[in-house]
């Protein structure tokens, strides 16, 4: 088990995109007029092209428009158990762009992604990862 400086345990890639499978509900983070924003989307992570990218629908507006910017995105899951102290986090770096294309849409739309949320969200959007990493909080004494 390697650990970082801090003494949490670097989880690896496949790892981290296991975790990454494991969940529904993740953080975007774009940059929107110099400012970080943040929004909770639902996802699905899409590895049919053996390459794996994370998918989520979105409705116009700000979200849609900051991830879209050609800017790069950053992705974040995570996990925790405030009883024990321990717990874990997963962010994916990458870049977002609309999935616009017959062939893809009609791919993605058989994806289990659904909205959760009233609005009508018709924008797939897919994040093509260029790095992924984690860290995970051991249970006291465990490191």
């Amino acid at each position: 088990m390697a650990l970082d400086r801090n003494g949490l345990e670097i989880i690896g890639e496949d790892d981290c995109w296991l975790l990454l499978g494991s969940q529904h509900v993740g953080r975007l983070g774009v940059c929107l007029g110099g400012r970080p924003e943040i929004f909770p989307v639902n996802y699905v992570v899409d590895d049919d092209d053996g390459a794996p990218s994370l998918v989520f629908l979105s409705a116009p507006g700000s979200k849609l428009a900051g991830a879209l910017l050609g800017t790069a995105v950053c992705f974040e899951i995570d996990a925790a158990d405030p009883l024990f102290h321990t717990g874990w986090s997963v962010v994916a770096h990458g870049r977002a762009a609309e999935v616009d294309t017959l062939d893809e849409l009609v791919r993605v739309e058989e994806l289990p992604l659904r909205p959760w949320g009233p609005s009508e969200k018709r924008n797939y959007v897919r994040i093509t990862v260029d790095e992924v990493t984690g860290r995970r909080i051991l249970p006291s004494g465990a490191g």
